[in-house]
């Protein structure tokens, strides 16, 4: 038999699937609950931990502009989820978006990629957590340590700790996990504000010279630590100036990396044509401008050479330097609590896709039975938590943080392009959003993601490449023959009929 990589399932045949009592979910989730799961993974991510890094080590107070390029982006794309989502309403995101419009090999790629971004995101998030866990008990004078010893291992306590409490929460219930992160997400909003507001007392005019810092030849002595476009011009390896900006704006992209998770969770919102594109939406335009005042005050307060001189900078870095450390306490209780629902949406967003790939037969079957009492894959929910708990706690996984980016960017070109190919193959389709001004918009937005992709390290590629070909791998010896569309025969699908 010959092989046939581009197979897809019709649209009808996806939604089908979705009903399958054994291995649906529960509808239960309004515009709110998505706005709130947007703001509550994205804000933290990126204002906590990687906004000060990013004008530290790239672009000065231009991290500003960063900010803004990749917020831009991410609007272009999320459009193209909103539509997507509001279209084709199951579990899955761009791995079962692509899987309708481009093919199986192309889905089987972009989930892999989205399994590499919510895992790593997780491990790096509940990473965080250990390490400003101990610094909010450091800064009220207390010394935790935020490791302990078994047997021969050095084991991080804190990401064990964090990721069995959300594990536990998931696995019984999604409606329960946002009213808990609706909670952990208006704290960590009235955070971010209370760090605007008294941020802007110690803001100096001076901070903000030169905005965009000469460029100037990067440190690191490797090649492998330049962005891959840099690298293909032959430029030698640099940091800030116009690049830095560029390369700012590939590593803040991880700020915005929840509007994706957001959409595996179609299947489980009620009225999803009307509420996905608006809790997308709604929570990207509050997210855009609490980062965009945040980067503002932090540049601000301190020049971005002081931030630099820090072995890891942070917003919490920022206030000590003006000797605030009562806002420095604030701040990193507010950290702990809000980096908490970024794990949440995150691990939720795992499971998902790894569900949806469970569900067409690409991963093991048994992985999508979901729980008749709960309503949610319980025991891939405890799955996924141990696997995201071992490689918190036992490996320096925050030195993968670019793979997050990578992975996500991958995802949005995939979707981007995938908008005007379903628009071509389904016109019929009911569609609660529709992206303005297509193909131009959607082509944009793959575009720019790709673009940013590009001014990622040339490691961060090299790692990408290797994830690639193990997925390659594993889908060659196992997801094709045991994918549902090849043993029901099920031939591929050239031409919908509505």
């Amino acid at each position: 038999m010959s092989l046939n990589l581009l197979r897809r399932p019709s649209v009808e045949s996806a939604l089908a699937a979705s009903a399958d009592p054994e291995r649906s979910l529960r509808r239960s989730l309004t515009a709110w609950d998505l706005a709130v799961m947007g703001v509550a993974v994205a804000v933290g991510a990126g204002i906590f931990s990687v906004g000060a890094t990013a004008a530290a080590d790239y672009a000065g107070p231009a991290v500003i502009v960063s900010f803004i390029i990749a917020a831009v982006v991410c609007g272009l794309a999320i459009m193209c989820y909103a539509e997507f989502a509001s279209a084709l309403p199951i579990a899955g995101s761009a791995y079962t978006f692509s899987y309708a419009t481009m093919g199986e090999a192309v889905a089987w790629i972009i989930g892999w990629d989205l399994i590499l971004e919510m895992l790593l995101g997780s491990a790096v998030i509940a990473k965080f957590w250990g390490v400003y866990l101990a610094d909010a008990f450091h800064l009220f004078g207390v010394d935790l340590p935020s490791t302990v010893h078994l047997g021969g291992l050095r084991v991080d306590w804190g990401p064990l700790l964090v990721v069995a409490l959300f594990t536990t929460l998931l696995a019984l219930g999604t409606r329960l996990s946002s009213r808990v992160n609706a909670v952990f997400t208006v704290l960590k909003v009235g955070i971010t504000l209370f760090v605007v507001v008294a941020g802007f007392g110690y803001v100096k005019a001076a901070n903000y010279h030169p905005f965009v810092p000469p460029s100037q030849p990067s440190t690191t002595g490797s090649v492998l630590h330049e962005s891959l476009v840099n690298w293909v011009a032959g430029a030698a390896p640099s940091i800030y100036g116009v690049s830095g900006i560029l390369g700012g704006a590939a590593l803040v992209f991880f700020a915005f990396i929840g509007f994706d998770v957001v959409a595996t969770t179609a299947e489980e919102t009620k009225d999803p044509q009307r509420t996905m594109p608006r809790g997308m939406l709604g929570g990207l335009a509050l997210t855009t401008v609490l980062y965009v005042l945040v980067a503002i005050v932090v540049t601000g307060m301190v020049p971005y050479t002081a931030l630099a001189a820090s072995k890891s900078p942070s917003l919490t870095t920022a206030f000590e330097l003006v000797g605030a450390d009562w806002a420095g306490k604030v701040i990193s209780v507010g950290i702990v609590l809000g980096l908490t629902s970024v794990l949440m949406v995150l691990m939720l967003g795992l499971t998902r896709i790894v569900f949806a790939m469970s569900r067409d037969g690409l991963l093991p079957r048994a992985l999508s039975h979901t729980s008749p009492r709960f309503g949610t894959p319980a025991r891939l929910q405890i799955g996924t938590g141990v696997v995201v708990a071992v490689i918190a706690a036992l490996s320096q996984v925050d030195l993968l943080e670019e793979m997050i980016n990578i992975g996500t960017l991958s995802a949005f070109v995939l979707v981007s392009f995938g908008v005007v190919v379903l628009r071509r193959r389904r016109p019929d389709l009911p569609r609660g959003f529709r992206v303005p001004w297509s193909p131009v918009l959607p082509v944009l937005a793959g575009v720019a993601c790709l673009w940013l992709m590009l001014n990622l390290t040339t490691l961060t590629w090299l790692r990408f490449l290797v994830w690639l070909v193990v997925g390659a791998v594993v889908y060659g010896t196992y997801s094709y023959r045991h994918s549902r569309l090849h043993q029901s025969g099920e031939p591929a699908v050239r031409q919908d009929v509505g």
